[in-house]
This record gives C-alpha cells, structure tokens and sequence, in this order.
C-alpha cells in the first residue's frame, strides 16, 4: 500500500479539486454526474460481490487504474497499486484476494491480458472497470467476474465506478442493446449505497460557494487569534462528504500544511469512539450490564470505597470520582530512562521510558483509593473511562486497542484510527501536539498529549486514540445508521438510542456520549444544533458532532495545544460558529 506522504497528498487534491472546480458549475456537475450513474452498468453481480464487504478480511490489489479511479478507491480501503510487471506476475498475484481492474480499449486489445483476467478470475474476487464503447464488453464474453461499464471516460465516470465499487453511490444503469450473447438489452444489477459518498454541497442542496468562504474566515480568524495552528473541517450530510478542507500548518512557525488526511490526537474523543464503542458491544451482547457494580467486573475494586457504583453511575459520570490525578508529578527519577530496556519498556515520548507495571503498581491503585463523593452528583472525570477500560479488559481478555481495532475500526475501514500512533505512521502524517516543556521535554508527536494516557503505555479509555477525519465520518454515519454501516450491522438500533440519548436529570450526558444542552443560553454545542445532537469534544482541540434530525455529521480537528494550550479556541468559539454556519447553510424544510 502506498504510505506515502506524496501519493495521499495527490489523492485527497485529485478528488477534492474536482468538487471544488465543481462549485462553479454546480447544475452543470450534478447533471452531469446524473447522466453517469444511468448509464454505468453492473453486470455479473449474482454473487453480491459489488459493493465490497467484509473489508478486514480482503487484500486488494488495483491494476491499471488511471489517478481519478485510484484516488476514490484509496478513500475506502487499503489498497495496493499493481504497476503492470507485478500484475504479469502470479507469485504477486497471490498476495490478493481481491482485485479491481482499471481496463482501457488498448488493454482489451491483448489476448494475454484478457487471458490472464479469466485465469486471476478464477482463483480470485476480480472486479473489472471499464470505460469506453460498449462494443469493449464483447471481449469479456464468458467473464464470470464483476464489470462496471460506462461509456463516459471522463475523470467524474471514474471516481463514480471506484464509489460503486464501494458502495458510496449505488449502481442501477441498464445496458441500452444487446452488445454479446452474454451482455442484453436491460441488463444490469442494482445495488443500494453502503458508504459514504464524496459529493458537491449542492447534492444536498447546498450552496458551495457561500459556505466555503464563512468557514475559511472563521479559520482564518482561528490561525491569525493563535487559536490553533491548524485544522481540518468535514461536513457530511445525508450520507454524503459535501466538505473537507484543511486550514494553516502543523507549527505557527514552519510552512508544512495541515492536509485532509492529517492524523489528529483525538483526546476525550476516545471516550465515544472507542471505550463507549466496546462497552456497547458488550452490553448488547449481554457480557455485561450497566445496572451491575464495579466490584462485578473489577477484583480490585470489591475492598474498595468503588466496589458497589453502578456501571450506568461511571458511564454518566456521576459516580462520585475525582476529575483527575496529575499522576506524572508524582515521578521519581528512578521511575524513569532516557533509554529502553526490560526494566523500562513504557515508551511515554522520544526518550523517555516509564518502569515497567507503574501503571499496575502505582497509577491503578491510586485511582481506586481515591475519595468519592456521594453517587448522583455530575462530575466530569477521566477516571470513569480507566475503569470502563478495565472492565472492558477484564471480561473480553484483551487490550482495548486490540478489541476496538479487531471488532470495529479494520471491518469499518478506518485505517488510520488506533492508539500511539508514532508506531505506525511517518511524523509528517501527524499533526504535533504539544511542546512539552514540563513532563516529557521534547515535542509530542504521535504520542498521546494526555500525561496520564502516555504513562498507561498509550492506551487509556479516556484519551490517546488518534485519527483522522475521514475516519471518523465512517465511525459518525455508523451510528447515524443506527448501527449500520458497509453492508454490515455493529449495534441494533435500540442500543444506539439507549447510548446517544439523555439519561440524567443531573446533566445532559447520554452514556458515554456528550450531548446538545438544554439550557439554550449555552448554546452548546452551537446556537442552532438540534436537541438530539450528540458527540463530544477533545482537550486537543477537536470536535465531533452528530445530529439525528439534519443527519448531519460536523467534524473538526485541530492541535490547538501547540506549541502549547491555548485558550483562544473556546474563547473565540470557534467550533461551535462554525456548526451554526453548517446550520445556516441547510435549506429550511
């Protein structure tokens, strides 16, 4: 797969600068777009095989696929791009379950190419794409495979047939005559939308231009008031990416631009889009229930002031506990080295290395001997999700990484979301956090911002997941599906509802998920979000909201904390002026 910097930079630009040429000519676009998908055709598809699922379980290859068609389908999953040598190459082959082929008249013109895709076919999930007159599909005669036609050759005819493929737009042209015996006059499978689609505001009945130039002076505004150095914005509507823009760089002070594709540390967005994620799964699945105790799940806290709070008391953060504990101050030169070894293996930042079981010997106990005050009361406290993680941990027997990233993020196709990081991507991928003068003393990047968070290895159910915004729209639609997304369900609608609504009279909070609140004069999360709104928000300067009524996903991103915290980003309301003006933008019904 293509990791580099470069090739997701030309991609994300390939795709993107057609929607954005596109706003000059919306109806022109749309129109066009329209004629495309009528007359793209699907054809073989008995077995289902378009749209793609059960992604985790696929290697994907691509051949011979023209910028336009590989830049749509780089959106969707981890593909690899086949230079002609490694197609011509069966030992190559063989790394593949899937392949997708980009065919072109010249191409069809080869006997051994086409005899090379009915030998791929028979061992192989192929999807063949093509383009051209349809007199083309006369060479694929007895293909049994998948094929994608369209006779416009245009880049948009691409990026429509990637999106079939993968279910952001749905497939139901109709072959207009018999082009071969095995190709009639009203052939052609329809097939409904799976994912997400990238498409021009004026899909949805937008207008582009407009709302472009109010959320690039609010981020302009953001970056000149030292609110952040950098941001990405996304806004999906009724299943379709209508915005994604990235704002400023990644320093005040050196030119490397944010991209779309850049990795955010996502802070207490961690609560909903992993740890509430799994705590989901396993209450739904019965392994366990809100209404049972800690000292239900959690050995160590049955001798403790915790053994008896309710699952649903942490969830809602009213359980009693303390906001947090500034563990990294109570550090001891001997707790830590500038250099790895068995006796410090914890990587907490670029040289430096935490003992080895401090969080087990030191930071766990802390929590659970620390006072609590009377169940009922809001207070909003990390050490809720420390827990969670733990029972999470204990009844599944395996990490909350590892759990979320098996069960959720590699089946949804959201590639870049995970913890620590710095293990997986280049730094140029990653948006810096802050420059930490006090605890770490070097520059986060790739490593968790949260002290706490670093010193638990990286992992925490509070904090240290980092992603992207493009994933996190998957992870957003996914529940305003109601637990659907790809083709497959994670949640049953009941539980989506049961997580994301109001629980307490004590406070706006659903389970897990921060919500709209009540009290209109703190027009939170903006002055115009609906009363089901729900998401949450980052320390780092992030944002994720979610509104049932609109079907309305707003994402935004930044490293407000670099080269440290910043309180401009609150104090200019910058999030939430920008939500008002996705609001404003929305045609009144």
């Amino acid at each position: 797969m293509h990791n580099s910097k470069l090739f997701s930079v030309f991609s994300l630009l390939l795709t993107f600068s057609l929607l954005a040429c596109a706003q000059d000519n919306a109806e022109q676009v749309l129109t066009s777009q329209n004629r495309i998908l009528g007359s793209t055709v699907l054809l073989n598809n008995s077995t289902s095989l378009v749209p793609l699922t059960t992604l985790e379980e696929r290697k994907i290859g691509v051949a011979y696929g023209t910028p336009a068609f590989d830049s749509l389908l780089n959106r969707y999953a981890a593909v690899d791009y086949l230079t002609p040598d490694r197609f011509n190459e069966p030992k190559e082959l063989g790394n593949f379950n899937t392949l997708i082929v980009e065919v072109s008249e010249a191409l069809l013109l080869d006997p051994d190419f086409i005899s090379r895709l009915f030998k791929i076919s028979e061992k192989t999930d192929l999807i063949v794409a093509g383009f051209g007159d349809l007199s083309g599909l006369q060479k694929l005669e007895g293909l049994r495979s998948p094929i994608l036609w369209s006779e416009d050759t245009s880049r948009q005819a691409r990026n429509l047939s990637a999106e079939i493929i993968f279910g952001g737009v749905p497939a139901s042209g109709k072959l207009p005559y018999t082009v071969s015996p095995s190709f009639s006059q009203g052939d052609g499978y329809s097939t409904q939308q799976t994912r997400l689609r990238f498409a021009i505001p004026e899909t949805v009945g937008i207008e582009g231009k407009e709302l472009t130039k109010k959320i690039d002076a609010i981020a302009a505004e953001m970056i000149s008031g030292k609110a952040a150095p950098g941001a990405v914005v996304m806004i999906v509507k009724d299943n379709h990416v209508i915005f994604e823009k990235a704002y400023g760089n990644h320093y005040y002070d050196q030119e490397e631009p944010t991209q779309t594709d850049d990795i955010f540390d996502l802070a207490s967005i961690s609560k909903i889009a992993s740890t509430t994620l799994a705590v989901m799964r396993l209450d739904e699945t019965n392994k366990i229930s809100l209404d049972r105790t800690m000292g239900d799940y959690i050995k160590e806290a049955r001798k403790t002031n915790k053994k008896d709070i309710k699952l649903q008391d942490v969830m809602l953060h009213q359980a009693g506990f303390i906001p947090f504990i500034p563990f990294y101050r109570d550090l001891t030169a001997s707790d830590f080295r500038t250099d790895s070894s068995a006796a410090f293996p914890v990587k907490v930042a670029e040289n430096y290395f935490l003992r080895k079981n401090y969080f087990e010997e030191v930071m766990w106990p802390q929590m659970l001997q620390s006072a609590v005050k009377p169940v009922g009361n809001y207070v909003y406290s990390d050490i809720s999700m420390y827990v969670m993680q733990k029972v999470v941990e204990n009844v599944t027997g395996k990490s909350l990484d590892h759990y979320v990233k098996e069960e959720f993020y590699k089946p949804l196709g959201m590639y870049t979301t995970g913890y620590n990081a710095w293990k997986y991507f280049p730094k140029n991928r990653i948006m810096p956090t802050e420059l930490d003068k006090t605890f770490r003393k070097s520059q986060l990047i790739g490593y968790v911002h949260d002290q706490g968070a670093a010193m638990a290895n990286g992992v925490a159910g509070h904090a240290g997941l980092f992603s992207t915004a493009g994933d996190l729209a998957i992870y957003g639609q996914m529940l305003l599906n109601k637990g659907s997304y790809g083709g497959r369900t994670y949640f049953q609608p009941e539980t989506v509802e049961r997580y994301t609504r109001q629980h307490s009279d004590k406070s706006r909070r659903g389970l897990g998920f921060d919500r709209w609140d009540p009290d209109t004069k703190k027009e939170y999360p903006s002055k115009l979000a609906s009363p089901g709104t729900f998401g949450h928000t980052g320390y780092t300067g992030t944002a994720i909201w979610i509104d049932p009524q609109e079907n309305l996903i707003y994402i935004f991103l930044s490293n407000r904390v670099q080269p440290d915290v910043s309180p401009f980003l609150s104090k200019l309301e910058i999030r939430a002026r920008i939500l008002d003006t996705i609001y404003e933008a929305i045609p009144k019904k």
